[in-house]
């Protein structure tokens, strides 16, 4: 497989799946655009281990095995890993923030739970900033030091979002992400009713959710310091991604009860909007 059959192909696997991250990511020019669609495909595929049907010897040795092929990834044919390769050889990729991301799936395979907050931010660091970073090394870092920080946090800040949107999906897997002592304070059970939806009596759970999303929102703010120190089009690609999924916790947070009963979304028009104005804030003279 030539190098441009690799990036093919893990565009491919990215206009597929990435369904929020492709309306920004197609906003790049096209060597940029290639680059971070490689490093989804391998961040995609680390993720989907751990998301499989699969018995957990099976997953942790596959897990092991992507670990061995980053070690000497100049050696892999694997169409994902040559494009990876060959981005890292023309971008500074920080590799190791997919060692990251292996640590944060293997915390969901042991079946880990988050006691504080702070528990829970390790392991949005794991899964979730360590795509911001490696995001960063295609966008460019700018001149403010603090980058690789702005990205860890923005990305510290859509994993929330997944886990306010994902309560119920999560539960029905046996997963619960949000602080075990911050439930037990509030007086949270969770838990479903007959029709399998979230079950919320007393709408303390409610209320516990527009408590973490208005703290989501205050990571988003030290997040979104990034946009300004990227060029015009990475600066469209961030705000695109960040945006859309910031629009979904702007409505979990008006009305919680949206995700009680389903895996709320974004309409594609809508996404398409969101990507249109960070394109255009981008390009635009202010």
């Amino acid at each position: 497989m030539t190098i441009a059959q690799a990036y093919a192909h893990a565009e491919g696997i990215t206009r597929t799946e990435a369904r929020n991250f492709y309306y920004g990511i197609r906003l790049l020019p096209p060597a940029k655009r290639k680059g971070l669609c490689a490093l989804y495909a391998l961040a995609r595929r680390i993720d989907d281990i751990g998301d499989d049907d699969a018995p957990l010897a099976q997953k942790t040795a596959a897990l092991a095995a992507v670990r061995k092929q980053l070690s000497d990834i100049d050696a892999s044919a694997d169409p994902v890993l040559v494009a990876v390769a060959d981005t890292a050889r023309r971008y500074p990729v920080p590799l190791e923030a997919f060692e990251e991301l292996i640590d944060g799936v293997e915390m969901d395979l042991s079946g880990a739970t988050y006691e504080t907050f702070d528990d829970l931010r390790v392991y949005c660091r794991c899964v979730a900033g360590s795509i911001g970073r490696l995001c960063l090394s295609i966008f460019g870092t700018g001149t403010d030091p603090r980058a690789p920080l702005y990205a860890d946090q923005l990305g510290i800040a859509l994993q929330q979002t997944n886990i306010l949107r994902d309560i119920r999906e999560d539960l029905l897997l046996g997963r619960v992400y949000l602080p075990t002592a911050e439930l037990a304070e509030r007086g949270v059970r969770l838990q479903l009713d007959a029709q399998g939806a979230l079950d919320d009596p007393d709408a303390r759970l409610a209320s516990y959710i527009e408590f973490a999303a208005a703290r989501a929102e205050h990571w988003y703010e030290l997040g979104l310091r990034l946009v300004p120190e990227l060029d015009q089009r990475s600066s469209a690609c961030c705000a695109a991604m960040a945006g859309i999924y910031h629009h979904l916790l702007v409505r979990i947070r008006a009305n919680p009860t949206q995700v009680y009963d389903r895996r709320l979304s974004l309409p594609a028009l809508e996404k398409g909007r969101v990507a249109l104005t960070a394109l255009g804030r981008a390009v635009l003279p202010v």
